[in-house]
């Protein structure tokens, strides 16, 4: 039942429609919406009474991932579900869900497929393109401005926490010399001049250094933090949590966050190990080679068994909502 799209296969499709377990009549929520790919597999399983809310920050995917809802609701007729879709990043997820009111979550935090093949967006060293790297373009932080106003110190000390990059102070040396910086061909060349390549080098030179911008830009492991403290308020006992990291920093919060509530009583693991993706996907899809997807369910009798974690606050739900077509 994997979705056909171009431009986007989601990665660990069948095993995260399998450990979230959606049935139909449920509420479930995607926080990283991307371009539908996994939203749509799980709008044809929830049925009429049932309903998806879905989370993006990136103006672009948004518009995509509506018409791509809207085409799956529209084909499902009578029997789609409700769909609201909110344009904000999904930290802000309590702010828009009640307590407990949620049968499954799933969150999927690489860089989607539209952002990294388009030049424009900034994300990708693949192709010249502007400095950016937003996830959202309503931020005013730019990967230029970083790259061109941090000073040696604070350049260095980023790429290192957030790239794992053991050449930091010298790409940092080498960036600052090299200033202005404006497009990505032209930092992915300073980086791999400065990095010194040896011939065990399995990875573009550049990658930890992109990497380690990107997450800077858009806070992306405060974003990670954030959901992870709300979801066990949010869902209800026996609800499904989803999450599938891209590298070492995403992957070990989850793991560290899984792991402590399930010493706490929240979470019951459902994956020992991460899965990842088999050969047949690595084929299809290269970029699905570093995924990692770990589960767990919701233990307890609800949002109060949190601990200091279960504020209990009740709005609005903000967002365009449906029922078939948008």
């Amino acid at each position: 039942m994997n979705p056909s799209n171009p431009r986007h296969a989601p990665v660990l499709f069948e095993e995260t429609m399998d450990l979230l377990r959606v049935r139909p009549g449920s509420t479930v929520v995607d926080c990283t919406l991307g371009l539908a790919g996994h939203a749509s597999g799980i709008v044809r399983l929830l049925g009429a009474e049932g309903h998806l809310i879905g989370f993006e920050w990136d103006a672009e995917a948004m518009e995509l991932a509506k018409a791509k809802l809207d085409q799956v609701c529209g084909e499902l007729g009578g029997d789609a579900p409700r769909v609201t879709l909110v344009d904000e990043a999904y930290s802000s997820i309590a702010s828009h869900l009640p307590p407990a009111s949620v049968d499954g979550l799933i969150a999927d935090f690489g860089v989607s497929s539209l952002q990294l093949d388009e030049a424009r967006r900034g994300f990708s060293f693949m192709a010249d393109g502007p400095l950016d790297m937003r996830h959202n373009q309503r931020s005013e932080l730019t990967a230029a401005q970083v790259v061109n106003e941090a000073n040696e110190s604070e350049l260095a000390d980023l790429i290192y926490k957030y790239g794992e990059e053991r050449r930091s102070r010298r790409i940092a040396r080498a960036v600052v010399h090299g200033r202005p910086i404006t497009t990505t061909g032209q930092l992915a060349r300073i980086v791999t001049s400065a990095a010194h390549i040896t011939k065990h080098e399995k990875i573009h030179p550049a990658t930890r250094t992109f990497q380690a911008l990107r997450i800077y830009v858009n806070r992306e492991l405060d974003e990670i933090c954030a959901l992870l403290e709300a979801a066990p308020m949010l869902l209800k006992p026996s609800a499904r949590l989803v999450v599938i990291s891209f590298h070492s920093l995403e992957d070990r919060i989850a793991k560290d966050s899984l792991r402590e509530g399930a010493r706490r009583g929240i979470w019951e693991i459902l994956t020992k190990k991460p899965v990842i993706a088999g050969e047949d996907e690595l084929e299809r899809n290269p970029r699905s080679r570093s995924a990692k997807l770990r589960a767990a369910e919701r233990q307890g009798s609800g949002v109060r068994d949190q601990g200091s974690g279960n504020k209990e606050q009740r709005t609005s739900n903000k967002g365009s909502e449906s029922r078939g077509r948008n």
